[in-house]
């Protein structure tokens, strides 16, 4: 399975008379960073709530919206209680200092705990249905998340391809630029030294030490091992991938930076630009894989 850590999801519930609505976005971090938006009462259960949370997304940074569904309540999700106690010592207060107090229920209405959620007292069964709901919510977020991640598997299959594709495309290169060396190395010694007899085995012999510290073969098996080592881990069924193919990504761009530094060559230089491009890219979004 491939996961992306981007995701939504909802579910409701109904506690007593009322209905509640519960949403879970979930956005890409290094590790699991829960933020709680829920009513007091819920405070109690959040460490349970965090467990169950951790077992079900891993890691990303998740926001838990908890709130009264004011759709289907009957007083329009007005805290009727708290009105009237704000309504009542304003009033006691005007009488006090002599204060008129002229029509403060638009005041009243803007104060932010009037629309707050009050729940009763949650018994055992309570919990257990908030904790189903729950659960449903995770896995409507993990389903949006399998969604995504199927779309970014395909994308870094993609762009690994092309990697492997630019690096296909060096081998031609490759060959002219050995000859091209040899040519440019014995008209510079020509050049320089006219009357002089040069040790022919001896230039040969600096020829090939030359050009074996400009040889990118080992290179490019090792960036062959890594491209089929990050593939693996794309088909394994381990959930928990993003941290180990961003790690096979650094050691793929040690190997392009390496056949970079060695090319000595325009239309090389072209091709290793290209395999650095779709590596940023692929590193951008394995920062979203779980």
């Amino acid at each position: 399975m491939f996961y992306s850590m981007t995701g939504y999801g909802k579910s409701s519930i109904k506690l007593g008379e009322k209905s509640y609505i519960i949403e879970i976005k979930s956005l890409n971090s290094k590790s699991l960073d829960l933020n709680f938006r829920t009513v007091a009462e819920l405070r109690g259960k959040e460490i349970e709530l965090r467990k169950l949370i951790a077992e079900k997304l891993i890691r990303g940074k998740v926001d838990i919206y908890f709130h009264e569904d004011k759709s289907t309540s009957g007083n329009g999700g007005l805290n009727f209680n708290s009105i009237e106690n704000y309504y009542t010592q304003l009033s006691e207060f005007s009488k006090r200092k002599n204060i008129p107090i002229g029509d403060i229920l638009p005041a009243i209405l803007r104060f932010q705990d009037i629309n707050k959620t009050e729940l009763s007292e949650l018994n055992d069964d309570d919990f257990a249905a908030l904790f189903q709901a729950i659960t449903k919510a995770l896995d409507n977020v993990n389903h949006f998340r399998q969604t995504e991640g199927a779309r970014l598997k395909e994308d870094l299959l993609e762009r690994i391809f092309l990697i492997q594709q630019h690096k296909e495309q060096l081998i031609p290169f490759e060959v002219e630029r050995v000859s091209r060396i040899k040519d440019k190395l014995n008209q510079l010694i020509s050049t320089q030294f006219p009357d002089k007899a040069i040790d022919k085995t001896r230039l040969e012999e600096e020829l090939i030490y030359y050009m074996e510290k400009m040889d990118i073969n080992e290179e490019k098996v090792r960036l062959d091992s890594h491209i089929l080592y990050f593939k693996e881990i794309l088909e394994v069924g381990n959930i928990e991938k993003g941290k180990k193919l961003g790690f096979i990504a650094q050691e793929i761009g040690r190997e392009i930076n390496t056949i970079g530094s060695k090319s000595n060559d325009a239309n090389m230089q072209k091709l290793v630009v290209q395999m650095k491009d779709e590596l940023e890219k692929i590193k951008e979004q394995v920062l979203n894989v779980v």
